[in-house]
C-alpha cells in the first residue's frame, strides 16, 4: 500500500485535503490524524470492518478497547446512553480536551470498538485539525494511538511514518502534539468515578470538579493476561523502545554511583532529567533527557519523543529516571514509564 503524507498548513489552505481524508474514512479506510495528546489511527466507529483495519495495521490485540472521538458535545448521545450528571460536569470543564470518559455504549457502537464490553470510551479532542477531520467524515472516529502495538506513542508525523508507512493510505501531518501523552481515562459507570489512566487532565483536577474519584490500582501495577480492561493502555507492555528499560528509583547521587558501578562491558543508555545530564559527561554512556524535573508538564511532553529517539539504537539496557507519582501530571509519567519498563525496577 502507498501511504500519502499530507502536510497541513491551515484549515482553509488544506480544505480539500480534509475532505479527501473524510471521504477515505466514510469509505471504510484508516487515516492517521493529529490530536493534542498523540497521533491517532482513525476509522469510522460505526463500521466494524473499518475498525478491524486499525487492529491489523497496529498489530493490536482485539481485547484492547478503542476510544471514540467526537467533534461536538451533541454527538455524545450517538455513542453513549444513560449519561450521568458527573459526565456533563466534566465535559463542561474539560471538553474539548485530553479527557476520555467511560460510559454505557449505544447500540450503534459495534463490539469491535469496545472489545465486547457494554461500555464505550469517548473523547472530544481540542485539536482543530482532528475536529475538522471528524466533521469531514461525518461520523465519530475510533482512534487508538498511531503506532505499532507496544511501541512508544507517536507525537509527530515522523513517528507515524516510521510505524505506519505502507500499512494505511493517508497520514495527516498537523505538527507536534501539544500534550505528548494519551488522554486521561475516567470510568463514570458506577456511583464513584474511577481513574483508569492518568493523563493531561490530572487526578487533582478531576477531584476538584466532581469530588471523590478513586484510582484503579492497576495504574501502577501489571494487569494479568486473563483480565478484561475497560480502558486502553492498561494491559500488555506499552510505550517501549526495542532495548530493555529498567526504572532507576532513588536519589541522584545513588543513581550516578549505580551507573558507574554497572558500566563495565555494557552498552548503557540513560534516560534522565535535564538537571542530571551533566553528571554523566565523559562517562561513556549515551544520555537522553526528556525535560526538567522541576517542570512536570515538560517531562510529559518530551517522554514519548525521547523513547522514540532511544528506539533508534540498540542498548544492553536503558536506565530510566522518573518523578515521584502524585495527584498531578507526574502520575501519568510514572504510569507510562512503568509500562515501558514492564515494571522492571531497581531501588537505589
Amino acid at each position: 500500500m502507498i501511504t500519502e503524507l499530507i502536510k497541513i498548513r491551515g484549515l482553509m489552505q488544506n480544505h480539500d485535503d480534509f475532505v479527501r481524508a473524510g471521504n477515505l474514512l466514510k469509505n471504510g479506510e484508516v487515516v492517521a490524524i493529529p490530536t493534542e495528546t498523540v497521533y491517532g489511527l482513525a476509522a469510522n466507529a460505526f463500521n466494524p470492518d473499518a475498525v478491524k483495519k486499525i487492529f491489523k495495521a497496529k498489530g493490536r490485540p482485539g481485547d484492547n478497547p478503542l476510544i471514540v472521538h467526537i467533534s461536538d458535545f451533541d454527538d455524545l448521545s450517538k455513542v453513549a446512553v444513560d449519561i450521568p450528571e458527573k459526565a456533563v460536569t466534566l465535559a463542561e470543564k474539560f471538553w474539548p480536551g485530553p479527557l476520555t470518559m467511560i460510559l454505557k455504549k449505544s447500540a450503534k457502537i459495534p463490539p469491535e470498538v469496545t472489545a465486547g464490553l457494554a461500555t464505550v470510551a469517548v473523547r472530544f479532542p481540542s485539536h482543530m485539525y482532528a475536529r475538522a477531520i471528524i466533521e469531514a467524515a461525518g461520523v465519530p472516529l475510533a482512534a487508538p494511538s498511531a503506532n505499532l502495538s507496544g511501541k512508544p506513542s507517536p507525537t509527530s508525523a515522523l513517528h507515524v511514518i516510521r510505524d505506519m508507512s505502507g500499512r494505511i493510505p493517508m497520514i495527516i501531518d498537523g505538527g507536534e502534539c501539544e500534550v505528548g501523552l494519551e488522554s486521561t481515562v475516567i470510568d463514570l459507570t458506577g456511583d464513584i468515578p474511577v481513574l483508569l489512566r492518568p493523563g493531561g487532565v490530572t487526578l487533582r483536577e478531576l477531584r476538584d470538579a466532581v469530588g471523590e474519584v478513586s484510582v484503579n490500582k492497576k495504574i501502577l501495577e501489571e494487569v494479568n493476561d486473563d483480565e478484561q480492561v475497560a480502558s486502553p493502555g492498561m494491559k500488555y507492555k506499552h510505550y517501549a523502545p526495542s532495548s530493555p528499560v529498567v526504572i532507576a528509583e532513588g536519589e541522584t547521587g545513588a543513581f550516578v554511583k549505580y551507573v558507574t558501578d554497572n558500566i563495565k562491558n555494557k552498552n548503557i543508555a540513560i534516560l534522565c532529567f535535564e538537571e542530571e545530564k551533566a553528571l554523566f559527561d565523559g562517562m561513556g554512556v549515551s544520555v537522553f533527557t526528556y525535560g526538567r524535573l522541576s517542570h512536570p508538564k515538560e517531562l510529559a511532553h518530551g517522554l514519548f519523543s525521547a523513547l522514540r529517539n532511544l528506539d533508534e539504537f540498540t542498548f544492553d539496557v536503558i536506565y530510566a529516571r522518573m518523578p515521584k507519582a502524585d495527584d498531578g501530571i507526574s502520575l501519568a509519567i510514572v504510569n507510562r514509564l512503568s509500562r515501558a519498563a514492564a515494571f522492571s525496577k531497581v531501588v537505589l
